[in-house]
């Protein structure tokens, strides 16, 4: 669940095809803080935490972004350069200072 309240600017850094879509993401966010597994919301759409890491002081974590998750979002719209607004998900104990969320895209307006 999310509060849809940002805590960070990401920057996508690499794109690279894998049958899925496998996106590298800069953040301020501490790597080592970060769970594989975790979700973290990428302008808006809930994405799974496959990778993370620093390197050359600037920290990333990588998600893999499903055909359907394409078509139903702006990711497909992604490229390298691209900032995303970032938002963790909640924990136990976290402020609700927003309106909770969930990040699931259920369908694609125009």
């Amino acid at each position: 669940m999310f509060t849809g309240i940002i805590t960070d600017i990401g920057t996508i850094r690499t794109l690279e095809r894998r049958g899925d879509l496998r996106a590298r993401i800069g953040t301020r966010y501490d790597a080592s803080g970060i769970d594989i597994g975790a979700s973290i919301a990428c302008d808006g759409c809930c994405l799974t935490v496959v990778d993370r890491g620093a390197a050359a002081g600037q920290n990333w974590f990588d998600v893999t972004i499903s055909a359907e998750s394409i078509g139903k979002t702006t990711a497909g719209d992604w490229v390298e350069g691209r900032r995303l607004n970032l938002e963790r998900a909640l924990k136990v104990g976290d402020e609700l200072g927003g309106h909770i969320v969930s990040g699931h895209v259920d369908g694609l307006a125009e």
